[in-house]
């Protein structure tokens, strides 16, 4: 009750991926009480652990309450490139990246550009904490706090009218 596992996403995979689930505490707040604290912390990586699971709550509620079907992933391949969430079920195939950022770079496009190469009709989110929404090679980039505004329209799978009401 205090976490959730969820496992690789491995559907006709492509790739070597690693196998070992990923877990979640039910609360971020929790995260960031007890994980080791040290001097080769850096902030950042606490931050994006924890706004990666105030995210995997949110998806992980409403999908249950409007049920929504979805079954939860992430994707790791064998070369530690990851995607923080993979959504499938009857409404289809989403991968969701969560970056602590104002701006997104490249390189930050990486990961989620190699799963969309590999499953072609995934809708691909990249949520991120700056301002503006854009649309960039197939990969829809939102501020997170406009996912989470319009987060049950995204996850029904209306992103277009999601996004022009950010």
């Amino acid at each position: 009750m205090i976490g959730v596992s969820i496992p690789v996403f491995s559907k006709r995979a492509k790739r070597e991926l690693l196998k070992k689930n990923k877990f979640f505490f039910f609360d971020a707040g929790v995260y960031q009480t007890l994980r080791p604290k040290g001097p080769l912390d850096i902030s950042s990586e606490v931050g994006g652990w924890a706004l990666e699971t105030l995210v995997f709550n949110e998806i992980r509620a409403l999908n249950s309450y409007f049920r929504l079907g979805y079954e939860l992933f992430f994707w790791r391949t064998a070369k530690k490139q990851e995607v923080d969430f993979v959504l499938y079920g009857k409404r289809g195939l989403t991968a969701i990246e969560v970056k602590l950022a104002n701006r997104i770079r490249k390189e930050d496009l990486e990961s989620i550009r190699l799963f969309k190469s590999d499953y072609p009709m995934a809708r691909c989110l990249v949520l991120y904490t700056g301002a503006r929404a854009q649309h960039e090679d197939g990969i829809d980039i939102i501020p997170v706090t406009d996912f989470f505004s319009s987060a049950k329209a995204i996850l029904e799978g209306t992103v277009q009218s999601a996004l022009r009401s950010c």
